[in-house]
């Protein structure tokens, strides 16, 4: 089941996030050092979870009026159960219920479960001339942290709400 995080369940997440980041190794992706994404986190309200103890999990903030995805990830060892679709399926739940006309995120263009998997559900690359200020600063803020390690689109789904 989907669901919004407790404030105790934000460090077991760094495992998750870390044990997927592995699996860009497989096509030659090495992130640069630093701390994960979710280690950032300081309200757990902004991460979906899937599973008790969490499989996954979907961090999301706004970025120009749209909720944007900023990270999803599945432990490698529950991939392929459903999980990411499901964590998918309550980030656009929740886009809609907060009124927000679009999801929107960066990801790897050529990487399989990256953009092809956004494709599959429904999300379109979004050229440059589509993105407002806070989305142009987030793409240089990316690659300033030097995540730009491959090319990297912009992608965006209507809510239709």
């Amino acid at each position: 089941m989907t669901r919004w995080a407790v404030s105790e369940e934000l460090s077991g997440l760094v495992d998750v996030e870390l044990a997927a980041d592995r699996l860009f190794e497989q096509v030659g992706i090495a992130f640069p050092p630093g701390t994960t994404m979710v280690e950032e986190v300081e309200d757990p309200s902004t991460v979906l979870v899937e599973g008790v103890p969490p499989r996954g999990f979907a961090l999301v903030g706004w970025v120009d009026g749209n909720v944007h995805l900023d990270q999803l990830a599945v432990h490698p060892d529950h991939m392929r159960q459903g999980i990411g679709g499901r964590l998918m399926t309550g980030v656009l739940d929740h886009a809609r219920a907060a009124g927000a006309p679009a999801v929107t995120l960066t990801t790897f263009r050529d990487v399989p479960w990256n953009a092809p998997w956004y494709a599959g559900h429904g999300f379109a690359v979004l050229e440059s001339e589509g993105w407002g200020p806070e989305l142009r600063a987030l793409v240089a803020h990316e690659r300033e942290l030097g995540i730009e390690v491959a090319p990297r689109v912009v992608m965006a789904r209507r809510t239709g709400g």
